[in-house]
């Protein structure tokens, strides 16, 4: 299980961004479309990581907060 922030994109579509994994980043034009791509991505991360006999970060508990300021 992964949080993963997904955005607006200024030019359209979606960003999407898995914050435990540094520099895991997709997008799509739909947000179906991004949803798939953040998978496949933080998946493909993970086995690089594990390929590399590197430890995969764990998922910290997260609060997300929307703030009106």
């Amino acid at each position: 299980m992964r949080l993963v922030v997904i955005t607006p994109d200024e030019d359209g579509g979606f960003v999407a961004e898995c914050p435990s994994l540094p520099g895991c980043i997709s997008q799509g034009e739909t947000r179906e479309e991004t949803i798939k791509n953040i998978t496949e991505a933080i998946k493909g991360y993970i086995a690089a990581l594990e390929q590399d006999g590197l430890p995969v970060p764990c998922e910290v508990e997260s609060e997300i907060l929307k703030l009106a300021v």
